[in-house]
C-alpha cells in the first residue's frame, strides 16, 4: 500500500473517531470479474460510548448495497439481508466473509484489484438520529480471505 493510501485510510479513521461515535478500519472489497454483478465489502467497525446500529450503506459502484448475514442452519449455508446490526459500546463488529458483510449488487462495472470503492455507512444512534460515515475500501484480489490472506 502506498503512502497516499495509508494517509487516506488514517485520515478517514481519524475523521470517524472525531465524530465521537464510530471508527471504521480495514475496509476492503473483493474484486469482481467482467460479467460478475455481485461482490462483497468487509471491514471492522468500533462504536464508542453509545449504542449504535449499522442500518444502511450506499455506494456509486452498485445499484444496490445491502447489509447481509451468512449463517449455517441445519448444515446449510443461508445468506440474507438484515435490517441492521447492533454495535455495543467498545465492541468491534467485523464484517467478514462467512458472517455479516455488505453485498454490492448490480455492479455498474468490474472492480479490479488495486482500485478503490467509496462507501457511505449509515448508523442509527441511541436517540434515533442517523449519521453517515464515508469509507474508502481497497479492492483486493478474488482469492482474498478475511484478513487479506490469499487462498
Amino acid at each position: 500500500m502506498n503512502r497516499h493510501l495509508i494517509a487516506l485510510a488514517w485520515g478517514i479513521a481519524v475523521a470517524c473517531t472525531a465524530r465521537g461515535e464510530v471508527t471504521v478500519s480495514e475496509a476492503w472489497v473483493r474484486a469482481s470479474l467482467p460479467q460478475q454483478a455481485v461482490t462483497g465489502a468487509y471491514m471492522k467497525i468500533t462504536g464508542d460510548d453509545e449504542r449504535l446500529r449499522l442500518v444502511g450503506v450506499t455506494t456509486p459502484v452498485a445499484g444496490v448495497a445491502e447489509i447481509h448475514e451468512m449463517r449455517i442452519e441445519n448444515d446449510i449455508a443461508r445468506m440474507g439481508r438484515v435490517d441492521g446490526i447492533a454495535i455495543a459500546p467498545g465492541e468491534v463488529l467485523e464484517l467478514r466473509p462467512g458472517g455479516y458483510h455488505v453485498m454490492l449488487m448490480d455492479l455498474h462495472q468490474p472492480l479490479p484489484a488495486g482500485s478503490e470503492v467509496v462507501l457511505e455507512l449509515a448508523f442509527e444512534g441511541a436517540g434515533g438520529a442517523i449519521h453517515r460515515v464515508p469509507v474508502t475500501a481497497t479492492v483486493r484480489p478474488l482469492n482474498t480471505r478475511a484478513g487479506g490472506h490469499h487462498q
